[in-house]
């Protein structure tokens, strides 16, 4: 999870950056960081599992991960949780290294003023699908996390 401070306020994204080409399947955002917030990425990143898959997730160490309510969703849709310990930061690598990026091409050197909370997560979803769809990827033969997914097969029909 990460948040971004603007002038109006702050917003939190919860997404889920795949390690098969770090396709970000669902991306949550709101105001607030709390479980309500962290659990709908899991059915939305499930939703796009091909038949048959049952990843391995690896949630960072926040409370939100551990609330009965996203632990239910883990069990439900055969999701292998495997919690990292305390400063092992290898586990979320994919995960911040998204988060790098998102920043570096997304946030970092905008001027914010005058855009509201609503339009802020607007244009972050935004961003959000062009890097998921659009935006292509040395290591992925200058593909799209998406099309590098559908290649592969790795996307439910």
């Amino acid at each position: 999870m990460t948040g971004s401070r603007i002038p109006a306020g702050k917003a939190c994204l919860s997404p889920i950056a795949g390690c098969s080409g770090g396709m970000p399947p669902s991306w949550p955002v709101s105001t607030s960081p709390d479980a309500e917030m962290a659990s709908p990425s899991l059915p939305g990143a499930c939703r796009r599992l091909g038949e048959g898959g049952h990843p391995r997730i690896r949630p960072d160490r926040g409370c939100h991960c551990r609330w009965p309510g996203w632990t239910r969703i883990c069990d439900e849709n055969g999701l292998v949780r495997s919690m990292p310990g305390k400063g092992c930061s290898p586990g979320s690598a994919r995960c911040e290294g998204f988060f790098g990026r998102l920043k570096i091409e997304f946030f970092h050197g905008c001027d914010w003023a005058g855009v509201t909370i609503e339009e802020f997560m607007d244009m972050l979803d935004a961003y959000l699908r062009w890097h998921r769809d659009v935006r292509t990827k040395g290591d992925l033969d200058y593909r799209s996390p998406m099309q590098y997914r559908r290649d592969l097969g790795l996307l439910a029909a």
